[in-house]
């Protein structure tokens, strides 16, 4: 019994409340879940809000779903996108991304040949066993014909 006394006699007691401390640091987390989070979500939701809504017949978009066209026509729920000459797709309007500038996806002529100079049609996919290109010119050299008799 001498020794449940000592040890309740010398142990701290706490009192029921809590300290203010606590909440300054829950305000504040609170604050920093708020600016760091909540507000940039709501700016961005906001700005395609307005990126939808203004969206007019002739503008090109590109959607949610990674589709590019032209806008026809629409209302105020749905619009009408033309994704290829003829090819019309009626979506909702909240699925448009972004607006496209005019002069998004045109091809110069300088551009093209570029990309075109590298291909050399004597290595058509077709001659080549498995169907897969050579690795290099030297590997193409070194292989035998295929016998055609097969």
């Amino acid at each position: 019994m001498g020794i449940m006394y000592l040890a309740s006699t010398t142990a701290p007691t706490k009192s029921g409340g809590t300290s203010p401390e606590f909440f300054i640091v829950l305000i504040v987390l609170f604050a920093a879940f708020y600016v760091l989070m909540i507000r940039p979500q709501r700016n961005r939701a906001r700005r395609a809000q307005q990126t939808q809504n203004q969206v007019t017949p002739g503008q090109r978009i590109r959607t949610t779903a990674g589709l590019y066209g032209t806008v026809v026509s629409g209302d105020d729920r749905d619009i009408v996108v033309e994704i290829a000459p003829g090819v019309h797709v009626t979506m909702l309007r909240r699925a448009v991304m972004e607006v496209l500038p005019d002069d998004y996806g045109t091809v110069d002529d300088e551009a093209e040949s570029a990309d075109h100079a590298d291909f050399d049609p004597a290595y058509d996919l077709d001659d080549q066993p498995n169907g897969s290109a050579p690795k290099d010119k030297q590997d193409a050299d070194e292989r035998e014909p295929r016998d055609s008799s097969i």
